[in-house]
């Protein structure tokens, strides 16, 4: 269905407010920065601000919902024959290898990092979407795999793709702290990626696969 008038305004407006927002973080740090201020530089009302974004951290960690569904989208999306753990492994490579900064592969990740490292309550609000996440992709995995309920498996195999996830992310993280070049670290991603699959057990690699049609 394609986009209204009115709905695209108003994602373009709450990506203005996010933008600017993320702008007076990067250069002020998260704390000091007021959402009057912000309002003031969107040119658009407190009231405005809050009701795209509720909570101060959603300005800056604007993209929660998507990393929230990032790994049960992998595995809804998966090929004909191919498993949950096949699937998550093959968009994660292709994410690096296209040097995305959906993977925090960009120039910036370091400034990016240290307004989060800074900020408790930005740190307890990516806390909380990985908890999110991993409820989701349990879910996900359940419903996939057609399980009953009170299965352990679902959420022991969630728990090993998101360690993977939440490994990978976490040392790309480290290394463009050290302000390296994208290209450089996403070699040395991919390999690590290599070194994680070969730490998962068969039943996991094996879960879930894709029936034909």
């Amino acid at each position: 269905m394609s986009e209204g008038l009115r709905e695209r305004k108003k994602r373009q407006t709450k990506q203005r407010i996010s933008d600017i927002a993320t702008g007076l973080f990067l250069e002020h740090g998260f704390v000091t920065v007021t959402i009057a201020e912000i309002a003031d530089a969107a040119d658009v009302s407190v009231n405005t601000v809050y009701n795209y974004f509720p909570a101060k951290e959603d300005l800056f960690l604007d993209r929660g919902d998507d990393v929230i569904d990032r790994l049960s989208r992998y595995v809804r999306g998966r090929h004909e024959g191919e498993s949950a753990a096949d699937a998550v492994l093959r968009e994660l490579r292709a994410e690096v290898e296209a040097v995305s900064p959906a993977v925090g592969l960009f120039p910036g990740w370091a400034d990016f990092m240290k307004v989060i490292t800074e900020a408790h309550a930005l740190r307890s609000r990516l806390w909380a979407i990985q908890q999110e996440a991993l409820d989701r992709l349990t879910g996900t995995l359940a419903k996939e795999a057609g399980a009953a309920g009170g299965d352990p498996l679902p959420g022991l195999v969630a728990g090993q793709l998101s360690w993977v996830h939440s490994t990978l992310m976490a040392w790309i993280g480290d290394e463009m702290s050290q302000r390296r070049e994208p290209a450089e670290v996403s070699r040395e991603a991919l390999a690590l990626l290599d070194e994680m699959e070969d730490l998962l057990s068969e039943k996991v690699l094996n879960y879930a696969p894709r029936a034909a049609e």
